[in-house]
């Protein structure tokens, strides 16, 4: 068997494929830090040594995993980036758990996802638009023949074999027909050229991130016959049915979570959980105030887990793992003592059930009893998104086998799997990072100026980092802000710090995997002087320490880092320049513009804002564009709704009316996600990198 990096043009020499043969395989019998030793040397020049741009497209990772029912092999999805299409791919693999088998299942120039393995392990069921639109198909096992088994116009979502393996379940968006008035427009003579039918609106949620105006339609549930046939419509009425479905046991029943309220659109964090027969008869089974959602029944029918959050109109609240009898009766939190959200829930047995949480800046796989005893099964998930560090990583479990995806600081995201010994079942990018000298990543935990809050933070030493020197800085500011930055691989950061620069980012307060209250303490104050103090405190550290220049310090953010971003340099001007990426500059306009406006509101701030203007006010920073002096890059996607560009060109219109050196790069076609293509996450680097460079004063020099 060959590794083969499909349809990708090869970047590195042959030996390094060879390499890859052997880490692919799961034989692993060096370590990969053998990879980047001195016998690489001999044949790498300088500029091959570091991490480039162009190696982006070469990136791969795993982003998925499905344990077979027998425990005995991971189907698990490979992303990888085609640059001549200038898109992300994803193909199926199949890795024995002893590791001693590793081949493709799915693999072309296509797109394979959503990987469902049927209760006997015969069959895979997966999503693919192979033919165009996403279709479900399925592929026997034995033999490899596939089969199309629906036809449908819309794209299916949260594929789930009923028991018996006869029928499998899905959601689907389904048009509305909606029309708010009854227009009387003259007939168009043949041939004649009008301009484009009027469109309207009239729903408070009529737009997203991502598909911008939405037509009217609402998502049900579905179920066709495994072996191909018609998809049946289960779910009724206006209303969206969302998320995770689980079947009954008898396969009678498909549980699910919505909110069939007719005032749905203005409860953001409301829902319950629902079952339907298969005649279409819907029973609900909780009505908590709040949000039960992704149901899971237990193996042998008598309890089904469930994610709880409560209403409490704040930014952030904790989701907690409930679990509750068949008929909706005896609901119980069994992961009460755990301060921090669970999710993504497996039963191990019918007394036990896998979740999943993260912990300071890592995604870890724990198992709790009945009973609410828990124990740690799996650490250190994480290198699911190749950009930014976030915390993202998965896993599957069935008994005892648990598959993840686990990377390191210099590796995106691998396949793992433990059965009670961890156990590495994929080296995908030795080929490309193998040979590469790598910015060392260091933890940092420093006291925040303003209140002596602990803040944990991260930075990155540029490959060929001399202690006895001081390097330019760049601050990096994650999003959310009720997200998480971790210890895991990021392209764009190692990509700065390979052009020499220090780059240091850190989970500052409002951030995840630190407890409710850490989360919280952004309420009503994002962004303020709370978080710049925990970011000016970490550069202070690092300056400190003798690493970073004070002279030479750099700024930047997406989304919520942005709008740390740019707040920052309304309240200092010791950056020598900024880059502000996708940001919100006026809350008061924001919140009536964006997608997201419905849940800031009521849970972000005191009240609407013609009510509380200047609260509103303060926590903008426009407010503070009289102060700034740094020269700032603006750069947002054209289509994004969720940081409207209409914030962006405030921003720079009140910076050059204060003559404010500034540009404004506007990424076409892109919503909130400028990175979201391979070349855009290239675009966005090298901008940043060239507009440092040009106020860094000593780089110019060299």
């Amino acid at each position: 068997m060959s590794f083969t990096r499909n349809h990708r043009y090869p970047s590195v020499k042959k030996r390094y494929a060879m390499w890859a043969v052997l880490f692919s395989v799961g034989t692993l019998a060096m370590p990969a830090t053998v990879l980047a030793s001195n016998e690489t040397e001999s044949f790498t020049t300088d500029s091959e040594r570091y991490f480039k741009s162009e190696d982006i497209f070469n990136l791969e990772y795993v982003s998925e995993v499905q344990v077979s029912p027998n425990g005995k092999y991971i189907a698990y999805v490979r992303r990888s980036n085609d640059v001549m299409s200038d898109s992300s791919r994803a193909n199926v693999w199949l890795a024995s758990v002893d590791g001693k088998s590793h081949r493709p299942l799915l693999s072309s120039k296509k797109n394979y996802y959503s990987i469902r393995w049927s209760p006997d392990g015969s069959r895979l069921a997966y999503l693919s638009n192979e033919e165009g639109k996403p279709q479900l198909y399925v592929r026997w096992m034995d033999t490899g023949q596939t089969a199309l088994v629906t036809n449908v116009t819309s794209s299916p979502s949260n594929i789930t074999w009923s028991p018996d393996g006869k029928y499998i379940a899905f959601t689907m968006s389904v048009d509305a027909k909606e029309k708010p008035l009854d227009v009387k427009m003259p007939k168009k003579p043949e041939g004649a050229k009008w301009s484009p039918k009027f469109q309207y609106i009239t729903k408070a949620r009529y737009q997203a991130d991502g598909k911008g105006v939405l037509d009217p339609a609402y998502t049900h549930i579905f179920i066709v016959p495994s072996d191909g046939g018609t998809a049946r419509q289960l779910t009724s009425g206006n209303y969206h049915h969302n998320g995770r479905l689980s079947f009954a046991p008898n396969g009678e029943k498909i549980y699910f979570s919505a909110n069939r309220s007719d005032n749905w659109e203005y409860e953001p964090v409301e829902a319950d959980i629902f079952s339907v027969d298969m005649t279409g008869n819907i029973e609900q089974l909780t009505q908590d105030k709040g949000r039960e959602s992704s149901p899971v029944v237990s193996p042998d029918g008598k309890y089904i887990a469930y994610a709880y959050r409560d209403d409490e109109k704040v930014m952030y609240k904790n989701s907690y793992l409930y679990v509750m009898n068949s008929d909706g009766s005896e609901q119980r939190n069994i992961t009460k003592d755990i301060d921090n959200s669970v999710s993504n829930f497996h039963w191990k047995d019918n007394k036990r059930i896998y979740f999943q949480q993260s912990v300071r800046g890592l995604a870890q796989v724990d198992v709790v009893s009945l009973s609410g005893s828990v124990k740690a099964v799996a650490k250190g998930l994480g290198g699911t998104t190749l950009g930014r560090p976030y915390v993202f990583g998965t896993y599957h479990a069935v008994g005892d086998v648990v598959a993840y995806t686990k990377g390191r600081t210099d590796r995106p995201a691998d396949l793992f799997v433990t059965t009670r010994k961890e156990r590495q079942l994929t080296a995908l990018n030795e080929d490309v990072l193998g040979h590469k000298q790598l910015g060392e990543v260091k933890e940092v935990v420093y006291p925040s100026s303003i209140d002596g809050e602990e803040i944990q933070g991260w930075y990155i030493l540029p490959p060929n980092y001399d202690s006895s020197k001081t390097y330019p800085l760049i601050l990096e500011i994650h999003g959310g802000p009720n997200l998480a930055y971790g210890p895991v691989f990021t392209a764009e950061l190692q990509r700065m710090a390979a052009e020499g620069y220090v780059v240091f980012y850190d989970n500052h307060r409002g951030s995840t995997g630190y407890g409710e209250r850490f989360a919280l303490l952004l309420q009503g104050k994002y962004s303020s002087e709370y978080d710049f103090a925990d970011h000016m405190s970490g550069v202070d550290a690092l300056i400190e320490k003798g690493i970073a220049d004070p002279e030479r310090l750099f700024i930047t953010g997406g989304s919520a880092g942005g709008i740390a971003s740019a707040y920052a340099i309304g309240l200092t001007n010791r950056f020598k320049a900024a880059v502000v990426a996708k940001p919100v500059i006026n809350w008061l306009s924001k919140v009536l513009s964006a997608d997201s406006g419905l849940y800031q509101i009521p849970f972000q701030f005191p009240g609407k804002p013609w009510d509380n203007v200047e609260h509103y006010w303060k926590r903008s920073p426009l407010s503070l564009v009289g102060n700034v002096t740094t020269p700032t890059m603006l750069i947002t996607g054209v289509e994004d709704k969720r940081t409207p560009m209409s914030e962006t060109e405030q921003f720079y219109q009140a910076l050059k009316l204060q003559k404010v050196d500034s540009v404004l790069v506007k990424v076409p076609g892109s919503p909130h996600g400028i990175a979201a293509k391979p070349s855009r996450m290239i675009g966005k680097i090298e901008n940043i990198l060239a507009w440092f460079k040009k106020y860094d004063s000593d780089a110019v020099k060299k």
